[in-house]
């Protein structure tokens, strides 16, 4: 059974940055999409980066681009999702999530496997 655990949030103040970490154990495939997603209240989830566990190859919607970076560490089965700029509408608790096989988009049915989520704040 995959489990996720993600850390890392707090509150930050507009143009800060912070690094959450997904601690991830129980992969038995090879390959696993690992998403990052947000919510923020009042909204619905959504998908903001993608990294596949074989490759290393990351995606990212244009919200984030530019400002948010996706690496992993499979020595630790870690992955990390780097915001810098942090904006107050990056405030939302972000999960990640796995799933088998490459990373092929942000639909959560695509995902079988989510962390507990942390919350973010962006303020000053």
């Amino acid at each position: 059974q995959v489990q996720l655990v993600e850390s890392g949030g707090d509150l930050v103040q507009p143009g800060g940055s912070l690094r959450l970490s997904c601690a991830a154990s129980g992969f038995t495939f090879r390959t696993y999409a690992i998403g990052w997603f947000r919510q923020a209240p009042g909204k619905e989830r959504e998908g903001i980066s993608c990294i596949t566990t074989s490759d290393g190859a990351t995606y990212y919607v244009d919200g984030v681009k530019g400002r948010f970076s996706v690496s992993r560490d499979n020595a630790k089965n870690t992955f990390y999702l780097q915001m810098n700029s942090l904006k107050p509408d990056d405030t939302a608790v972000y999960y990640c999530a796995a799933g088998v096989g490459y990373c092929q988009g942000y639909d959560p049915y695509d995902y079988s496997y989510w962390g507990q989520g942390t919350q973010v704040t962006v303020s000053s």
